[in-house]
């Protein structure tokens, strides 16, 4: 599994409103510095009055030449130039008073996939709170605010020994836990 497809199940997935960092970890541990500076930054102004603004960048212009028939002898062109962008659904956006989450998944290969939902300010203390240069799937357990394990055909949302507020939202069907 490769963060691309942690990506892709994360779209199918995620019922939590918010902004999000991704990460993936198929060891022990997942290095603090994996969640760069200006990630970090950027996480922590969505959640603040002034917000995050952030201006999508336009996609990359292709020009290709075409070989375009000869009409007559005075028509020296050899071929014509053909532009074109990916579309990208608006120019900009800007997010104010959001959640903010660096979402961890630990992943063991045919066996589990559990999924942590940190607040950047929870991670932030965490971080600075730890002395060690990674975070471990224990430590995560007392920080998150979600925890969710995603199994093969079977995807629950799952509390562990957390405690801070956890929530629960129900399972991937929409369909609200019982208690």
């Amino acid at each position: 599994m490769k963060e691309k497809n942690f990506q892709s199940e994360f779209k199918k997935n995620n019922k939590i409103h918010g902004v999000f960092e991704l990460k993936l970890c198929k060891g022990v541990s997942l290095p603090f510095s994996s969640v760069k500076p200006h990630q970090e930054k950027a996480l922590l102004a969505a959640t603040t009055m002034e917000g995050l603004y952030y201006k999508i960048p336009d996609q990359p212009v292709s020009e290709m030449e075409e070989d375009a028939p000869k009409e007559n002898e005075n028509n020296k062109q050899k071929g014509k130039k053909i532009r074109f962008t990916l579309p990208k659904p608006f120019d900009c956006f800007l997010v104010k008073n959001t959640p903010a989450y660096v979402v961890i998944m630990f992943y063991v290969p045919r066996k589990k996939k559990t999924v942590y939902y940190i607040p950047i300010g929870d991670f932030l203390e965490m971080k600075n709170s730890v002395t060690r240069k990674s975070m471990t799937e224990e430590m995560l357990g007392k920080y998150a605010t979600s925890i969710q394990s995603w199994l093969k055909g079977c995807r629950t949302f799952t509390v562990g020994e957390n405690q801070r507020d956890c929530s629960i939202i129900g399972d991937w069907f929409g369909q609200p836990k019982k208690k």
